[in-house]
């Protein structure tokens, strides 16, 4: 009982660096109908910034604050400079254009970085436990970026859906020639919510770099999960992103902790922890495949979406 209430919230916390990751592609291809297989990339800056930010002053709130404004700007700028060249070009141009992105950003990273990882040292507050339930100790770290995650995603809902942003937002990603009519300037609108998606990509990659490492690469295999997120949950639809990334996160992380156990009761148990893992990621994509067949638009898609 006590390794499930660990698993489960361990598959809660990454399903809520997946929606994090989620909720800026979703966004984006929402409203922009942009397809940006690039968005791992600041996924992986975030974790490079917040490593040399909070090592270059000492603080790790000060590091995560400065390295979330330093992704958004950054996503900014590439949006200005790269993507806006591409939204009238058809998805095979963006799939081309964002994967050159992905080479560019990993060189740079290389070039800047270097070729090795990058530790982000966590302060003494949160590198600890604290007991959540009688006799049940869980990281004090994990637990926050739970708390932070779920702030985070009610404060995306209430802004998306009860202020003026958040009405253009939408009304964007329903007619945005209608919005360009009412003189709305759908290029600033596009900036901004691009670098919104590039600096939640980054806090999900800053808070992973604690647990793991930050290094050259890292968002692409965490995007394929992200795009997962997406077709499930539906397209443009913070809910469905929401409640898909939980989903996926709980599968992945559950599965591979109790599949190796369930399968040595008909394998032996080197063949039980080889198959596990592949299991849990293959239940994932059935999943995926399934609500393609019974739902196409997704679980949740959001009105008007494409």
């Amino acid at each position: 009982m006590l390794l499930f209430v660990e698993q489960f919230l361990n598959g809660l916390q990454f399903g809520l660096l997946l929606f994090l990751l989620a909720a800026g592609l979703t966004l984006v291809f929402g409203i922009m109908d942009l397809v940006n297989l690039a968005h791992g990339s600041f996924y992986m800056l975030g974790a490079y910034f917040a490593a040399t930010f909070t090592a270059l002053t000492g603080s790790f709130i000060g590091g995560v604050v400065l390295a979330l404004a330093a992704t958004l700007l950054v996503g900014m700028a590439v949006e200005v400079i790269a993507m806006r060249r591409l939204y009238r070009r058809d998805h095979l141009d963006h799939v081309l254009a964002t994967f050159g992105l992905i080479l560019f950003f990993n060189e740079l990273v290389r070039l800047i970085w270097g070729p090795a990882g990058m530790n982000l040292t966590l302060p003494s507050w949160l590198n600890t436990s604290v007991e959540i339930l009688p006799d049940v100790q869980y990281s004090m770290y994990r637990l926050s970026i739970i708390v932070v995650a779920l702030a985070v995603a009610i404060a995306l809902y209430l802004i998306v859906m009860r202020t003026r942003v958040g009405m253009l937002i939408r009304a964007g990603a329903s007619n945005r020639e209608m919005i360009s009519a009412l003189g709305i300037n759908i290029k600033l609108l596009y900036t901004f919510v691009f670098g919104v998606g590039a600096a939640l990509a980054g806090l999900a990659g800053l808070m992973q770099a604690a647990i793991l490492t930050a290094q050259i690469g890292m968002g692409e295999n965490i995007l394929i999960l992200a795009f997962v997120v997406i077709i499930i949950g539906g397209i443009g639809s913070i809910r469905g992103a929401f409640i898909a990334a939980i989903f996926v996160g709980l599968i992945d992380t559950v599965g591979r902790a109790f599949l190796p156990d369930l399968l040595k009761l008909a394998l032996s148990p080197a063949a039980a922890a080889t198959a596990a893992p592949a299991l849990s990621s293959m239940l994932i994509y059935l999943v995926m495949a399934i609500i393609l067949v019974v739902r196409p638009a997704g679980l949740f898609p959001a009105p008007g979406s494409r």
